[in-house]
């Protein structure tokens, strides 16, 4: 175990599986200010992340005396980032749900594994590997410069504008009423956005 200088935040997070995912969301999350509990099985990973977050445990998180010793229940929210067991996954997922833990969040490698974690009543499941997929396709194939997909109906993208748009107002192109599309800010392609409004000028 290790202890990191981030106690400051209101906010506990627990992350299950210190795999690329895991810690990736691990590190982010400590720094945004979150005090972050990590959890692996190995000694090898358990050792690399003491020192970078909050407190890193080994831990078999499908013992449900152990997610007690952990006080999990406490944790504001906990997420499972075991990627290569399945089995393992579902059944500390399970745990979760059981033991009473207010946002479970759980990534999924499969659509099957996805809908076994929904069906135990997961909150929130998330498929990095096939979400990054999409994103990267979409600017892969000149499309969109970026691409982030926030459910099954909504999305929102970063593109170049049109030639025949150029010089003329929101409210001139009609765009939301011709495509359905929300234009939300603009940029001249200096990374500085402005909020759009009907007089915005491409």
């Amino acid at each position: 175990m290790a202890k990191n200088a981030k106690a400051n935040s209101t906010k506990k997070v627990a992350v299950i599986g210190l795999g690329r995912f895991g810690a990736a969301l691990a590190l982010e999350l400590i720094e945004v200010g979150k005090e972050v509990l990590g959890i692996d099985t190995a000694d090898a990973v358990v050792q690399q992340y003491a020192p970078l977050l909050t407190l890193v445990v080994k831990a078999d998180t499908t013992n449900r005396d152990v997610l007690d010793e952990l006080a999990i229940a406490d944790f504001d929210r906990v997420v499972v980032a075991i990627g290569g067991d399945i089995e393992s996954s579902i059944l500390t997922a399970s745990l979760l749900i059981e033991i009473g833990v207010k946002e479970v969040w759980a990534k999924a490698t499969s659509d099957a594994h996805g809908r076994i974690l929904r069906q135990l009543g997961v909150h929130h499941v998330v498929f990095p590997e096939k979400d990054m997929g999409k994103r990267i396709a979409h600017q892969v194939a000149g499309d969109q410069l970026d691409y982030v997909e926030i459910d099954g109906t909504f999305v929102m993208a970063k593109t170049e504008a049109a030639a025949d748009f150029e010089g003329k107002t929101l409210t001139e192109l009609g765009i939301r009423a011709k495509y359905g599309v929300v234009v939300v800010a603009t940029s001249h392609g200096d990374d500085t956005y402005e909020p759009a409004n009907p007089d915005t000028r491409i």
